[in-house]
């Protein structure tokens, strides 16, 4: 939809849905202020579904400014089913920043609404201007109040995640409790949000169905993206613990330089000779412009293998398939993201032949990482 800030802004295709049921819903509520509407009524509904969302983008744009500030690179912002995300790649260095990060979006989505409220005072409130200035003041309040509740993945979650962590100094021990308080927070929405609307509605027999249903609904899907929320900040919280134990040098195999007419037979010995399992195709000068790849070595037979040269099974260099030995975490990942390959040659910083990494095992001992406990 844009790219603010240099952020590319994009729309779900759950945010039809939920745009769309605001409509219904606002237009129903329209038809009892302003009857005299009509059908019209829902075209100012979808009006007031739009102006939400950008009040909601607004809110994360925030988050994306602070990250920005902090020099933390977004991906990218996704207005989505029940608002909105910022996908922040990196954690913030201090638990400062992650209070301000987290505390900017409610504080934004409080500001809006006392705009809206002051935008409403010279308004007629049975008037289109003021159900919809009226309206847009109430969600945005709700917006940020139900933002700063204390539990991941909501920002009120992160402030108590930044909170622990200053006290603790442990980012994990923050993320664990704001966590767990997460999914209380869960179970209390998808029990205690029915309770609540029932109570604040007439309690007349007659208001029990499908608003009780509706409810009964709502406060499930609330309660099943924050508990879901949690659960994967925990998951995100292990990873980050587990990246710096992922190092080009401790995962690279050791590998013999051969000139490109050595047949795999003999290449194969010298590796084997000097430990070595790895080969790099090297030129006269000794410099090395290709790997053979370990799948095409397997699948050349036995009794072929005099006769066949390295060079033709080897893949040929780019500038991506040179890693440092020096590169361990998400810095590590990050340089194999962005140059998808099977096998990386891995050179120290004077430009020496270290070994070469195989994709393959970084995700070994990824996944063995992630295995083990926290």
């Amino acid at each position: 939809m844009g790219r603010p800030f240099g952020v590319p802004v994009y729309v779900a295709p759950s945010w039809f849905l939920v745009a769309a049921l605001i409509t219904w819903v606002f237009g129903g509520q329209l038809d009892r202020v302003l009857p005299e509407l009509g059908a019209a009524r829902y075209l100012v509904s979808l009006f007031f579904a739009v102006a939400f969302y950008a009040s909601v983008l607004v809110h994360e744009l925030a988050h994306t400014v602070a990250a920005l500030r902090f020099k933390l690179p977004v991906r990218r912002i996704q207005l989505q089913f029940f608002g909105g995300v910022s996908e922040i790649e990196k954690e913030a260095e201090t638990p400062g920043r992650e209070f301000v990060l987290a505390f900017v979006g409610p504080l934004l989505s409080l500001v809006l609404a006392g705009v809206f409220y002051a935008a409403l005072l010279p308004v007629e409130p049975d008037s289109v201007p003021g159900v919809l200035l009226a309206g847009l003041m109430v969600s945005n309040l709700i917006v940020a109040v139900f933002n700063l509740l204390p539990g991941l993945p909501l920002d009120g979650g992160r402030m108590l995640r930044a909170v622990v962590w200053k006290i603790t100094g442990k980012p994990m021990s923050g993320t664990v409790a704001a966590a767990w308080v997460g999914r209380a927070l869960a179970i209390a929405v998808l029990v205690g949000l029915p309770l609540l609307t029932q109570s604040l509605g007439s309690g007349a027999a007659d208001d029990v169905g499908m608003d009780t249903v509706m409810d009964a609904l709502l406060a499930a899907i609330l309660a099943a993206i924050i508990w879901t929320g949690a659960g994967n900040s925990l998951r995100m919280a292990r990873l980050r613990e587990h990246l710096p134990e992922l190092r080009a040098r401790a995962l690279t195999r050791r590998a013999v330089p051969v000139p490109a007419d050595t047949p795999l037979s003999e290449a194969l010995r010298r590796a084997n000779a000097s430990g070595a399992r790895a080969l790099v195709v090297v030129d006269t000068e000794g410099r090395p412009v290709s790997l053979v790849r370990e799948a095409a070595i397997v699948g050349v037979p036995e009794h072929r293998r005099p006769w066949v040269p390295v060079s033709t099974l080897a893949q040929d260099l780019t500038d991506g398939m040179r890693v440092s030995a020096e590169l361990s975490g998400e810095e590590l990942l990050d340089a194999l993201r962005a140059n998808p390959a099977t096998e990386y040659l891995v050179v120290e910083d004077t430009g020496e032949i270290y070994g070469v990494l195989s994709a393959a095992d970084v995700e070994r001992a990824f996944v063995k990482a992630m295995a083990r406990p926290s």
